[in-house]
């Protein structure tokens, strides 16, 4: 299933009882984090803080059991992915003995075809609303601990390309946020928009990075994926979506 975006998929939560609307305030330091742990501990309900102090709600653990997942991925059970993409491989890779057999691919090499990422010009849905000032202080990020280090963009989708291959890569690195306009990424050596990084340091040029929060829970779930260096992760989130980012 396709979601169109993550409001769509609140809906179907609230619609499945998955959901529970939180009005009264709750801090996002330490506050929401100390709640939805004791919650998602009991495999409780995704929740939404509706008043956060913030011109913005806040969703969270709403993919924190396998019903939720599997809702996320729009199949029955979490074990219907694994299947699916286990026969496509199977399909993929088995032998070929006769004109038949490579004939009797071609709706599925369509079916593949139809997952893979598009590009359109002109201005993206998420260009509607500009702030002019950037300010992502403007958000209600979450401080989760009373030990970190401050607030930390838990769940973002972090977008590079290989500035030589231009090879996208999608990842999740938590984001930590010092000021309005500025924040760390953590990701670590071996990651691939790491060596991307490097890559771009050593042409003495600075890297672009697109960083995307909500969406289809697809999205997010793609970039968290240990797919082959190489893959690109909007790939899988069209095969499990059924239609293409």
């Amino acid at each position: 299933m396709a979601y169109k975006n993550l409001n769509h998929f609140i809906q179907i939560l609230e619609k499945a009882n998955e959901l529970v609307r939180i009005k009264e305030y709750v801090d996002p330091k330490l506050e929401i984090t100390e709640i939805t742990d004791r919650i998602s501990k009991d495999y409780g309900p995704a929740l939404l803080f509706e008043n956060t102090g913030y011109d913005f709600p806040l969703l969270i653990n709403s993919m924190g059991t396998e019903k939720r997942m599997a809702m996320a991925l729009g199949v029955e059970k979490l074990d219907d992915v694994a299947a699916e993409i286990e026969s496509l491989f199977k399909m993929l890779t088995g032998p070929k003995h006769s004109m038949l057999d490579k004939l009797k691919m071609l709706p599925q090499l369509g079916e593949i075809a139809s997952w893979m990422p598009k590009e359109i010009s002109g201005r993206g849905a998420c260009q509607e609303v500009v702030m002019k000032d950037p300010d992502i202080t403007k958000l209600p990020v979450l401080t989760c601990w009373p030990e970190d280090g401050g607030p930390f963009v838990t769940l973002p989708v972090i977008q590079t390309r290989d500035p030589l291959t231009q090879i996208r890569n999608v990842g999740l690195y938590r984001m930590q946020v010092f000021g309005p306009t500025m924040t760390a990424m953590h990701w670590h050596r071996h990651k691939v928009s790491a060596r991307h990084f490097n890559e771009y340091k050593k042409l003495g040029l600075r890297m672009p990075v697109a960083v995307t929060i909500g969406g289809d829970p697809a999205y997010t779930y793609s970039a968290t994926a240990p797919l082959p260096d190489g893959v690109d992760e909007f790939m899988l989130a069209g095969f499990l979506r059924k239609k293409k980012v």
